[in-house]
C-alpha cells in the first residue's frame, strides 16, 4: 500500500489566553511597574504551552484533533471560516510551528505560501530574496539559478528586481512569492490564499500552475474563500469549524454543505442577533433582515426582474461618525456578483447615536436568474473602523418568471443574469 504524501493523526494546536486584567495598557504604567517591582515575571498572555494553564487563563484550541490523509497527486481544498483553524494546519504542516500534540507524516519535499513574503527579508532587493526564498524552500543554488529567469517572468516585478522588497505593494510581494515557491518544483504545494491579493489576470496564473502541479503528480493543500476556485480546482475539499475536522468528501457535496451552514434563508426575516461569527468593535450590531415588497410587507417570494426591498434593522451601541452599510450578493461558489452601499450611491449620515435604526436597499429590477445567493452585510466607518461584519450570513432564494411574456419563463441554467433586452429580426 502506499504511503501517503500527507498523513495526519490527531493534530491539535492549543494556546495560552491571560484573562488577567492585569496588563500596562500605557507606556508610562509599565515603566512604573517596572519600578516598583523590578523582579516580578510579566505575565504571558499568548502561549503554545498549555501545561502552565490556571485560572487566570483559558485554553484556546486553535486545532484539537484533526486526522486526514493527502494522497500522491491529489488536489485538496482546506475551507473554513476566519478563525476555523485552516492556516494553523498548514504552519503545522510546514514545521513552521510545533502541535500541541498529534503527529505530521510528510513524504516528499514541500513547497509552502503561506503569507505574503514569508521568508523574505525587507532590506534585500527581489534579486536577493529570490535566492533566499528558494534556498529556505530547499532549492539548491544552480537550481535558482536555471530557473531564475522563469521565476522573473512569472512574478511580473523584473522592473524592480533591484529594489529592497521593503518598498513593494502586497501585490508585488505575493506574486514574487508566489513564483518562487512554485518553480521550486515540490513533490506538495502548500497555498493559503493567494488569491486574496492580486489581479484577475495574475489568479489566473496562479490557477494554471497549481493545475499544472496537480497533472505532472504533485500534492496541493489549497487554501481559499473563493469556492468556485476550488471547486475548479480540486477534486475533494475537508472542511475545518472551530478546530475540528467538520467534513471530508467530494469537493461540490462538501463546497454545498459549508455555505449552506453560513446562512439562513431570508424568506420572511432572518434574526441576526444569534450569530456569533461576526467582526467589528461592535458598535453598530445588525439585529434583523427581510425582504419587503412595494407595500413595505414582508415578501417571501422574490422573482428574477422583481423590485425588491432588503431592509437592515440594527442596533447602535455608541455614538458613531460617518457610518456606512453595504451588502455584498455572492453566488453559490463565492463570486462576488454585486456590492451596493450607502457610500458608493452617496448616501451618508454624519452621526448615529445609541439607539436602533433602519436602512433600507432598494433595488429597481433584480436581474438574477433562479437560484441561491448569499448576502454579506457591513456597517463601517470608509477608512477608519469596522463596525459589524457578517459573511454570507443569509441567503437569498430567487424564483423563475415570465418576465417577458412569453410563457417560457427564465431558468437557471441559462446562467447567473439575464439582461432585460428585446430581439430584432429581418429576413434579407
Amino acid at each position: 500500500m502506499t504511503t501517503p504524501a500527507i498523513q495526519v493523526r490527531d493534530l491539535s494546536k492549543h494556546y495560552l489566553i491571560s484573562h488577567t486584567g492585569d496588563r500596562p495598557t500605557s507606556l508610562g504604567e509599565m515603566v512604573m511597574r517596572a519600578a516598583t517591582n523590578p523582579f516580578k515575571r510579566a505575565k504571558r498572555v499568548w502561549s503554545g504551552d498549555t501545561a502552565g494553564a490556571t485560572g487566570a487563563t483559558e485554553v484556546f484550541k486553535a486545532l484539537d484533533g484533526v486526522s486526514f490523509d493527502v494522497q500522491h497527486g491529489e488536489v485538496v481544498g482546506l475551507l473554513g471560516r476566519n478563525g476555523a483553524g485552516k492556516s494553523t494546519t498548514l504552519r503545522l504542516l510546514s514545521r513552521i510551528t510545533q502541535p500541541t500534540h498529534g503527529t505530521v507524516q510528510i513524504t516528499g519535499r514541500v513547497g509552502s505560501l503561506l503569507e505574503v513574503g514569508t521568508g523574505f527579508h525587507p532590506e534585500l532587493t527581489g534579486r536577493e530574496n529570490i535566492f533566499l526564498n528558494g534556498a529556505i524552500l530547499g532549492m539548491r543554488k544552480h537550481e535558482i539559478t536555471e530557473r531564475f529567469d522563469e521565476i522573473v517572468a512569472f512574478s511580473e516585478v523584473e522592473q524592480f528586481l533591484d529594489t529592497p522588497v521593503k518598498r513593494y505593494s502586497s501585490g508585488m510581494y505575493l506574486r514574487l512569492a508566489f513564483a518562487v515557491a512554485a518553480h521550486v518544483d515540490p513533490d506538495i504545494l502548500l497555498v493559503d490564499e493567494v488569491l486574496a491579493v492580486g489581479d484577475a489576470e495574475f489568479q489566473k496564473k496562479c490557477l494554471s500552475k497549481m493545475r499544472d502541479a496537480s497533472n505532472s503528480g504533485r500534492t496541493v493543500l489549497f487554501v481559499s474563500h473563493n469556492m468556485a476556485a476550488v471547486e475548479n480546482l480540486c477534486s475533494r475539499a475537508i472542511w475545518i469549524d472551530n478546530g475540528k475536522l467538520r467534513e471530508d468528501g467530494p469537493v461540490s457535496d462538501v463546497i454545498a454543505n459549508y455555505l449552506s451552514s453560513y446562512a439562513t434563508g431570508l424568506g420572511e426575516g432572518s434574526d441576526l442577533t444569534t450569530i456569533e461569527e461576526r467582526e467589528g468593535s461592535g458598535a453598530i450590531r445588525f439585529t434583523d433582515i427581510q425582504v419587503v415588497d412595494k407595500d413595505g410587507e414582508p415578501g417571501g417570494v422574490v422573482r428574477s426582474g422583481d423590485r425588491i426591498k432588503i431592509q437592515l434593522n440594527y442596533q447602535v451601541n455608541k455614538p458613531v461618525l460617518e457610518p456606512h452599510f453595504g451588502i455584498d450578493f455572492f453566488t453559490g461558489l463565492g463570486t462576488l456578483l454585486a456590492g451596493p452601499s450607502t457610500w458608493a450611491s452617496g448616501h451618508s449620515t454624519a452621526r448615529l447615536e445609541p439607539g436602533p435604526g433602519m436602512v433600507e436597499l432598494e433595488i429597481d429590477m433584480l436581474n438574477l436568474l433562479p437560484g441561491r445567493y448569499y448576502l454579506s452585510l457591513w456597517a463601517s466607518s470608509v477608512g477608519s473602523e469596522d463596525y459589524d461584519l457578517l459573511d454570507r450570513c443569509t441567503v437569498l432564494e430567487v424564483e423563475g418568471s415570465d418576465f417577458y411574456g412569453s410563457g417560457r419563463g427564465i431558468e437557471g441554467r441559462w446562467g447567473v443574469m439575464f439582461f432585460p433586452c428585446s430581439w430584432k429580426m429581418e429576413t434579407r
